[in-house]
């Protein structure tokens, strides 16, 4: 009954699909690697944060030697983006500020490994036969934390439902809805996480005073779709810059 059952579901639906799809090396490693980092600095002085940092761009760039030409591109315009970000909104205007006051040399990279992880999971077998109901789940799952931080969190959370706002947006008119998927299950997470181990710390209120902020803000992933937007702008330049040629058909259909 059980391989009948099994027969008839589409590849990418069955239970091992899902199972490939968490063993896959950028999202097992992903979720393992950068837990382990924040875990380890909680207490590390400034020497010890640049190790995690080197051992960071070590596996990312590991895992980058697996993936296409195209996907490379878009992973280091995500990590230039994402890091001009974390210092203007880190040690400048100082939204969030980290423990030891500047941006952790690991930051920059493990902003790679969180994009490269929830691209894994956007193209896996599984999300793709299943991506109807996973975008719903992350509606429902997502409006709820939201709706938690605007009337019933210790802090008010304006940010953060705002960010699930652009979550929405992207969800609904973007053009890689499976990577936003897998954007909303790794940042948040990660964002809980480092914020629960006091790695990182949001700020009540943003520099206006106008914005109040959780810690986390609860759509935190939403910002990964404007990194995405930059990468899906800027890779053709890249590409054509690095390799002489356009991205084919075929990349582009298997980076989604």
């Amino acid at each position: 009954m059980t391989t009948e059952v099994s027969a008839a579901l589409p590849t990418g639906a069955t239970p091992v699909a899902a199972v490939r799809m968490w063993l896959d090396p950028p999202v097992v490693l992903t979720l393992t690697w950068v837990p382990l980092v924040l875990l380890l600095d909680r207490g590390a002085a400034i020497g010890s944060q640049r190790l995690l940092g080197v051992g960071t761009w070590v596996l990312l760039l590991a895992l980058l030697r697996r993936e296409t030409p195209l996907v490379r591109a878009q992973v280091a315009v995500v990590v230039a983006f994402a890091t001009a970000v974390e210092y203007t909104f880190s040690p400048l205007l100082e939204v969030y500020v980290y423990r030891l006051g500047n941006v952790p040399a690991f930051v920059p990279p493990g902003h790679g490994l969180v994009y490269l992880c929830a691209l894994a999971m956007g193209r896996s077998a599984w999300v793709r036969a299943h991506l109807r109901l996973a975008i719903l789940a992350v509606l429902a799952l997502g409006g709820a934390y939201a709706g938690w931080g605007l009337v019933l969190a210790e802090r008010l959370d304006v940010l953060g439902a705002f960010w699930f706002g652009c979550l929405v947006g992207f969800l609904a008119w973007g053009r890689s809805r499976s990577l936003y998927v897998g954007a909303f299950v790794v940042v948040t997470y990660l964002e809980i996480l480092g914020t629960w181990l006091g790695v990182w710390e949001w700020k009540a209120q943003d520099p206006t005073g106008l914005v109040a902020i959780g810690n986390p803000p609860s759509g935190a992933a939403g910002g990964y779709g404007w990194f995405d937007l930059a990468a899906v702008t800027l890779t053709p330049w890249l590409l054509r810059r690095w390799t002489g040629r356009r991205a084919t058909p075929q990349e582009l259909l298997d980076r989604r």
